[in-house]
């Protein structure tokens, strides 16, 4: 029986508000490729650019590298984004239109079926918590949201110290919602860091995949949006 369900964050609760096609092609407007910056191009670059970030994370985690590490970073990820628009920089000047897109207003905002979907879940009873990478306590994440009085806990990177798909990061949210690993399931939109790291401890995974990156993903249940995922929890 599922008594919790735990959620990735960003690209499965939330999303950049203004959204990601609309601060690209504002930052790249200021260098003059604003015109070649499509809808279609930015969310396949974003895919392969969050896979690269999920892979480096776990390798070597970005909350512990120095600022020369992490602008080598960011310019890769940037040139791996405007890759798929089919603009061909270099990683300067992707860094460069990275710190543009950075200091613009925006703000992670929770998607429209978030809340409604909550509301369902907590109203059977079910504990609901986040895992994040991101780089902020689980506290301030929750508020930052406005979800914390829909959510009971959040486990971030900085609390834990790793990110996903390390399993202190899955076992630190089991623990603090008080179920085994068969009595949960985590949603997320990475295969690698949420998906597959939900498997080692053994969650059972739900990808959702809003931008329609993975479409013949057969590895767990897939859905496209939030409104998909109470019927598929027992």
């Amino acid at each position: 029986m599922i008594r919790a369900v735990l959620f990735d964050v960003y690209g499965t609760i939330a999303g950049w508000s203004p959204s990601r096609y609309q601060l690209q092609r504002m930052a790249c407007a200021a260098f003059g490729l604003g015109d070649s910056v499509t809808p279609e191009g930015i969310l396949k670059g974003y895919a392969a650019a969050d896979a690269f970030m999920t892979a480096e994370n776990a390798s070597r985690p970005l909350r512990l590298r120095d600022k020369k590490g992490r602008d080598e970073f960011f310019g890769e990820y940037e040139r791996l984004v405007l890759k798929g628009c089919g603009i061909d920089v270099s990683q300067d000047l992707a860094l460069r239109i990275f710190n543009r897109l950075s200091a613009a207003p925006s703000s992670l905002t929770p998607f429209d079926d978030v809340v409604p979907t909550l509301a369902l879940l907590r109203a059977r009873g079910l504990a609901l918590g986040l895992i994040s990478n991101m780089n902020m306590s689980g506290a301030d994440l929750l508020r930052d949201l406005g979800l914390s009085s829909h959510v009971d806990f959040a486990v971030t990177s900085l609390d834990v110290r790793v990110e996903k798909p390390h399993p202190l990061a899955f076992q630190t949210a089991l623990s603090r919602a008080g179920v085994e690993a068969n009595e949960a399931v985590m949603v997320g939109d990475q295969p690698s860091s949420d998906i597959e790291g939900a498997v080692r401890v053994g969650i059972g995974p739900i990808l959702i995949d809003r931008d329609g990156n993975y479409p013949r993903y057969d590895a767990c249940p897939r859905i496209t949006t939030l409104e998909q995922l109470p019927p598929l929890i027992p």
